[in-house]
């Protein structure tokens, strides 16, 4: 596994390659992540795992500020699982120029929970299209623990991204049910401590 942290040095590294396997995640990883990740590495030539907390998909600024950042722990999880790259780029990496304020998405955003949160699954799909544009790849593995989201990103991308195929893969849940998540994990293993 090679850590890239510069985007250019990730394109010139996966230039010309096929069949690419993009798992996006903020960190936290759990089980729920291990199980893209694994599918990824099961169905594609190169696994590429990213690690980027989104700060335009949060609503509020402390939101952003208490998600877990527990990247040691993470990088020792995905080193073993023979993914190809883990991509840690900086949010000047990703967003040079701001956010992209005129992205447009299905109308679906506005409802259940995204009534609540404005701005947030704008968010998530122009930061998924950022790292489309510097990975290209065939296929990019999401769970199913959050459908609203899944769908919106999947209806955005068969519109301009045709090639791409979202892998949507099953939840992975805690023996008690409960789908694993990082936030709850991270506040799990914060009692441990």
């Amino acid at each position: 596994m090679k850590i890239i942290r510069n985007k250019n040095s990730l394109i010139k590294l996966i230039t010309g390659k096929k069949n690419i396997g993009f798992i996006p995640t903020m960190g936290g990883i759990h089980n729920g992540h291990i199980y893209l990740i694994k599918k990824s590495t099961e169905e594609c030539n190169i696994s590429i795992v990213s690690i980027f907390i989104n700060k335009p998909q949060f609503n509020r600024k402390s939101d952003f500020k208490k998600y877990p950042r527990i990247l040691r722990k993470d990088i020792k999880k995905i080193k073993k699982l023979k993914i190809d790259y883990l991509f840690l780029p900086t949010l000047k990496q990703i967003y040079p120029k701001g956010p992209n304020k005129k992205i447009k998405i299905h109308s679906f955003a506005k409802k259940l929970c995204g009534k609540y949160r404005p701005g947030h699954f704008e968010g998530v799909a122009d930061v998924i299209e950022r790292f489309i544009k510097i990975i290209n790849p065939k296929k990019i593995y999401m769970g199913k623990k959050d459908m609203q989201q899944l769908l919106i990103i999947k209806n955005f991308i068969s519109k301009k991204y045709k090639h791409i195929k979202i892998r949507e893969c099953k939840t992975i849940r805690e023996k008690n049910g409960l789908p694993y998540s990082s936030e709850i994990f991270y506040c799990l293993t914060k009692k441990k401590m």
